[in-house]
């Protein structure tokens, strides 16, 4: 029976391990293809109403795909914090301050939580026609949020990760593992 224990642990440790390494691989590996619209994923909004770095980097990179030309729109998709500030409200106001044009930015104030954000972005993107999405966010969170946009029938799904690390991630990283098989 002990052995027969063991060889679970190795197992499962084995397949979080295996797991993890390919969130962090898929990730990392950035979409070089168009897309009609990247949709940026919320995150705090501090109790001052500036963007919690993690935020901030992701509405950069959103920025600097629209600036390359990579996608046409950005919708802006988050809920209201504890903090009482609607994230996309504010994430939108980020982006005007970093011209991008009010006419391009998109506001989802009702993704507050990953699958919500994946299926506004998706009744939003058949609203308008659009058949590509990039997904932007931090790259643990990628992998997850590419299985629920398929698992809602979307396909043409790529992602796009700000080069943002923190000590936080292995936690992040952690915890992705679990939330990926609920």
């Amino acid at each position: 029976m002990k052995l027969i224990i063991k060889y679970i642990l190795i197992a499962g440790f084995s397949w979080f391990i295996i797991h993890s390494l390919y969130i962090t691989y898929d990730g990392l590996t950035n979409t070089e293809q168009k897309a009609d619209l990247a949709v940026v994923f919320g995150n705090k909004v501090n109790k001052d109403g500036t963007l919690s770095p993690r935020l901030q980097v992701r509405l950069d990179k959103s920025i600097e795909l629209y600036q390359k030309k990579q996608i046409k729109e950005i919708l802006v998709s988050g809920g209201l914090g504890k903090e009482g500030y609607w994230e996309g409200m504010e994430m939108k106001k980020y982006l005007i301050k970093n011209k991008i044009p009010a006419k391009k930015i998109l506001v989802d104030n009702f993704g507050d939580n990953t699958e919500k954000t994946v299926i506004n972005t998706i009744k939003i993107a058949d609203s308008l026609k659009y058949s590509r999405i990039i997904s932007v966010s931090q790259f643990y969170h990628q992998t997850r949020i590419k299985k629920l946009f398929r698992k809602h029938h979307f396909k043409n799904i790529e992602s796009s990760s700000p080069e943002y690390f923190e000590l936080r991630d292995f936690y992040s990283v952690f915890r992705e593992f679990f939330a990926y098989y609920l």
